[in-house]
């Protein structure tokens, strides 16, 4: 199981980051090691040794066929299902990864740092695993949103992303043969900030909630 993720993916996220809005010329693509991966409403554990650790609040599919160097009218065929995701990120080793032109591998892909919630199924398929009936069509018509201690902190829409999650597949499978399972965290809109012992992070799609989090 690989697990993908894009950064800069939303216009106000790039300004947010960098004082200025503006569109990669493409996807910046990055992974994290497969024990970041944390479900089942596990808690996450806050470093005590990175600085400060973000919240990044986004929607994350789920890839459910094999594939390799994916033509874009086809991406869709290649994930069955959604849900939102928390891509932890040490904020602080990032700035001097990004100032020196270093790899992100720690401050993104370490233990812990990657949350799903529940999928939801984007079509009915006989033997799905999906954790819920309810069915969306389209992944890019999805609003989402993430609350902190029970107050929004992030909302975003689908629709806005810089780079469109078929383009993503697309684009990903150019370089890496895609398998079932493996999961794409899309981007994370504006709005991110600090987490903290004690907090709790819930995350929606639509109106149905499917991520809880506590910070511990």
């Amino acid at each position: 199981m690989k697990i993908f993720a894009v950064g800069m993916n939303y216009l106000m996220h790039t300004e947010e980051l960098d004082g200025h809005a503006y569109r990669p010329k493409e996807p910046i693509i990055f992974t994290k090691a497969d024990s970041a991966l944390l479900k089942d409403r596990k808690p996450f554990f806050v470093p005590d040794d990175m600085g400060r650790i973000d919240y990044e609040g986004e929607l994350v599919v789920r890839i459910c066929r094999l594939g390799k160097a994916i033509p874009e009218r086809f991406a869709h065929r290649y994930y069955d299902a959604v849900t939102v995701g928390l891509d932890f990120t040490a904020r602080d080793l990032q700035q001097q990864a990004r100032r020196e032109g270093l790899p992100w591998t720690i401050c993104k892909g370490f233990d812990g740092s990657a949350i799903i919630g529940e999928w939801l199924p984007l079509q009915q398929q006989q033997g799905s695993d999906a954790s819920c009936g309810t069915s969306f069509s389209s992944v890019q018509s999805l609003r989402f949103r993430l609350d902190k201690n029970g107050e929004t902190v992030q909302q975003g829409f689908a629709g806005d992303m810089l780079f469109k999650v078929d383009e993503l597949i697309s684009y990903i499978s150019r370089f890496f043969t895609l398998k079932t399972g493996d999961l794409l965290f899309t981007g994370t809109p504006v709005g991110v900030g600090p987490v903290a012992v004690g907090d709790f992070l819930e995350g929606y799609i639509e109106d149905q909630r499917v991520l809880e989090c506590r910070c511990k």
